[in-house]
């Protein structure tokens, strides 16, 4: 009885293994699950931190939980109505269930509606920057880099999406080939997971790209708008530098003829500094109607501006006020030696600059500091409005280089006075010759300018009776830079003369004693004149 079956057996394997197979039936290649699994594990580890993903299994879970949360709500409305201790317990476990997923939803929130809304959407251009000015350029490119960088942005979002969706279809094929294998029961559920996904993600490719094409649009036009307004700013800067040179030009042309026909130093430097204040306020001028849209209503804030300014700033209005003066009157140059009487004190030197709000002067050894001062070579700064309120004497004025100097020499009464006279008057036209000659020149040609009536410029000599002496003044015309050292040399020479002749003398403090007899006098036999001649 068992062979019987062991050859029906055999028969029927045999029979079957020699029917032919039908086209339809699937044949199932061997495949390798472990292979699979470890690339479908890869596939998940690649994918952990994208952020479409992310947000979408967020947007999965909200769904979930609003589904569990209405199943517990349903439980809760369940329980609530019995009374049975039973179902007290329930109600409680199930109150307590639906507060822990209210809390869950409301940190979900935000992915209530789409999960892809916040990643869609691009960020707002930022408001166009006004160019009205060549500065504003460096901040127009600023802008310009800026909005390209967030459509970089946004085109790297949609490349991660596309990655995304590819690793999903890879994903899918591994699954299909777990399915077809009849491999796991899983994997069927895994790839209806992955099916709805991917056409998730296919919607958001779409939505993503439509979004950034009409984003880029705007960028573009943002672009072309502000590429436009640099190009303007910069045409208007290069036509303004045409007349910045041209102004320059002529600036160096001035110059050039001032340095030529202008000898005086003096003169081609306070010429020189016109010229270059002249420049600056062309300049500013050119930007200022360059770049002010409305030049009236500045003037009107300026206007109203400037009577405060005014009092509050009234002595750098006065000193700019002053520098004018100074400047178009003439009375001041570079180069001239002036003395200032300030609080008593006298300061006597050189100017060596004079700017918008002051005048610069370098102190020099003069008669004043040896008679006064004592000290000297320093830098005094005189403001410029100190022409309308203080005395300020210029000993260089106009072609006037020398002024009068005097030395008094006193002699005693015995003196032959008249030949002092003579010698002091002969030595005093010998030195200051040279200074006569200047001094001369100078006041004829200030004739045109000024009504000179006394024009003698040589020496004078005068004689005084003073109490304790004869006092010989004797008066010429000497360097205003120098004073010190003809005065100094024709004193030495005054001296040497009277030293020569025997009947002339000096006079100075003496004190004489007449004594009567030759034993000590007493204080009322001692009879003592002080006299001190000067």
């Amino acid at each position: 009885m068992l062979k019987r079956l062991f050859l029906v057996a055999l028969v029927v394997v045999f029979a079957y293994a020699n029917e032919p197979q039908n086209e339809n039936t699937q044949v199932v290649p061997n495949i390798d699950v472990n292979a699979l699994n470890d690339r479908l594990s890869a596939i998940d580890f690649s994918l952990k931190d994208n952020i479409w993903l992310i947000r979408y299994e967020n947007y999965i879970t909200y769904q979930k939980l609003i589904e569990e949360l209405t199943q517990i709500d349903k439980e809760v409305a369940k329980y609530k109505r019995k009374n049975d201790q039973k179902s007290k317990e329930l109600y409680e476990e199930y109150l307590v269930k639906q507060e822990n997923l209210e809390k869950q939803i409301e940190l979900l929130n935000e992915f209530k509606s789409s999960p892809f809304l916040q990643i869609v959407k691009p960020d707002e251009l930022a408001a166009k920057p006004s160019v009205t000015n060549p500065f504003a350029i460096i901040g127009a490119f600023s802008y310009i880099k800026q909005i390209e960088k967030e459509r970089d942005d946004y085109s790297k979002k949609i490349l991660s999406l596309d990655n995304l969706i590819l690793s999903l279809r890879e994903k899918e094929e591994l699954l299909k080939q777990l399915v077809d294998a009849n491999i796991s029961q899983d994997a069927v559920t895994q790839l209806e997971s992955i099916r709805k996904d991917i056409t998730a993600f296919n919607s958001a490719h779409d939505l993503a790209q439509t979004t950034f094409s009409l984003y880029s649009k705007k960028v573009d036009e943002a672009k072309l708008g502000v590429t436009a307004d640099i190009k303007a700013q910069m045409q208007r800067a290069f036509n303004i530098g045409i007349f910045v040179v041209i102004v320059l030009v002529f600036t160096l042309v001035f110059k050039y003829i001032a340095k030529k026909y202008i000898k005086d130093n003096e003169r081609f430097y306070m010429a020189n500094k016109i010229i270059n204040f002249t420049n600056i306020t062309l300049i500013l001028l050119i930007l200022l109607f360059a770049y002010i849209e409305n030049v009236s209503y500045l003037v009107t804030v300026l206007g109203f501006a400037s009577a405060g300014i005014a009092i509050a700033m009234k002595d750098w209005f006065m000193s700019i006020l002053g520098w004018l003066v100074i400047v178009f009157g003439g009375s001041f140059h570079v180069g001239d030696r002036v003395k200032v009487q300030k609080d008593g004190l006298p300061w006597v030197g050189d100017i060596i600059d004079i700017s918008l709000l002051r005048m610069t002067i370098l102190e020099d050894i003069t008669l004043t500091t040896y008679m006064e001062n004592r000290r000297s070579g320093r830098v005094v700064f005189i403001p410029n409005n100190y022409i309308f309120t203080t005395l300020i004497s210029n000993y260089t004025h106009g072609t006037l280089k020398t002024v009068w100097d005097g030395i008094d020499f006193a002699i005693t009464f015995e003196s032959n006075h008249k030949k002092a006279l003579y010698l002091i008057k002969e030595i005093t036209k010998k030195y200051s010759k040279g200074y006569t000659d200047i001094a001369r020149r100078g006041l004829n040609q200030l004739r045109s300018q000024y009504s000179l009536k006394n024009t003698n410029v040589e020496p004078r000599i005068y004689s005084f009776l003073e109490p304790h002496g004869i006092v010989i003044s004797t008066w010429y015309m000497t360097n205003s830079y120098a004073a010190l050292t003809l005065r100094s040399t024709i004193s030495a020479e005054i001296i040497d003369a009277i030293k020569k002749e025997d009947d002339i003398k000096i006079a100075y403090p003496t004190q004489t004693i007449n004594i009567k007899h030759t034993h000590v006098p007493n204080e009322q036999q001692l009879d003592v004149n002080k006299d001190v001649l000067y």
